[in-house]
Order: structure tokens, then C-alpha cells, then sequence
């Protein structure tokens, strides 16, 4: 383990509407506002998208499993946002639902945001972090500076 303590910076309130896909408006809007770190909770619904619903078997570096959808779906979720060769990277897990269809995962790709999605992002200070790539793990890690 390592980490760092920090302040909550600013703290934005965030409406994203029909049709916007959901980690491109996020990513926007860290470049817009110059956020280097942030974490965040939203709800709202998705139209269609993608989601990393795991890996295949329990080996590393991991071998994704993948699931779309095409119907709305109800969407709550939490991540982080940290920048990766100075752009911002999303790392957001979400439940969402449809009736008793019921999925978990990271969510990746195209999201079509459905009616609305609203966010509440707040921006970590005193400290340095970026992601870094681990070939060897196959993923970025947070890595304090």
C-alpha cells in the first residue's frame, strides 16, 4: 500500500445531458477546469454502453471481460479521475439496472448518457499523483510523486 493525504479542493456540481457520452464529458471538463485529481458519485441513466465486467480467469496481467448494452439503464456510480501523460484518465465503477436485469463493472469506451446524468466531482490537493502503465500488471496504477 501507499498513499498521501490531501484537502478537498473545489467541488463541482455537474449536469450532463441526453446523447453526451459520459467519459468524454468528464474528460472535458477536467481539461476545461485543469483538474489533475479528483473523485466523484453520479446517477442518472445510460442509453447504451460498455462495461469491463471482469477478468476471464484470476490471472494478471488480466484478460477483460466485456459486455455491452443497447437499452436504457439506470446508473450509479463512483471513480476517480487522475491525468495519465498529462490527460485525464476516468476510472469509474457503476451499477446499473434495467427491470431485474442487473449489471456491475468498470465503466469503459462510448456511454451514451440517457435523459440525464448528474455528478458530483471533488478535486484532491496536497499532493501529487498521476497514473502510470505497469506492463507487467497491464493496468495504470495511481503513482504518488
Amino acid at each position: 500500500m501507499d498513499y498521501r493525504v490531501g484537502q478537498i479542493g473545489r467541488v463541482f456540481a455537474v449536469r450532463m445531458d441526453h446523447g453526451e457520452d459520459l467519459l468524454e464529458s468528464l474528460k472535458n471538463l477536467a481539461n476545461l477546469e485543469n483538474i489533475q485529481a479528483a473523485t466523484f458519485v453520479l446517477l442518472g441513466a445510460i442509453e447504451s454502453g460498455n462495461l469491463v465486467v471482469g477478468p476471464k480467469k484470476n490471472e494478471r496481467p488480466p484478460n477483460k471481460m466485456w459486455t455491452r448494452f443497447e437499452e436504457a439503464h439506470e446508473i450509479v456510480g463512483a471513480g476517480n479521475l487522475f491525468r495519465e501523460n498529462g490527460e485525464p484518465v476516468v476510472h469509474l465503477h457503476a451499477g446499473l439496472g434495467r427491470a431485474e436485469d442487473g449489471k456491475v463493472g468498470c465503466v469503459r469506451k462510448e456511454n451514451q448518457i440517457f435523459m440525464v446524468i448528474e455528478a458530483f466531482i471533488f478535486e484532491l490537493t496536497g499532493f501529487e499523483a498521476e497514473r502510470v502503465w505497469n506492463e507487467k500488471e497491464g493496468y495504470s496504477p495511481i503513482t504518488f510523486r
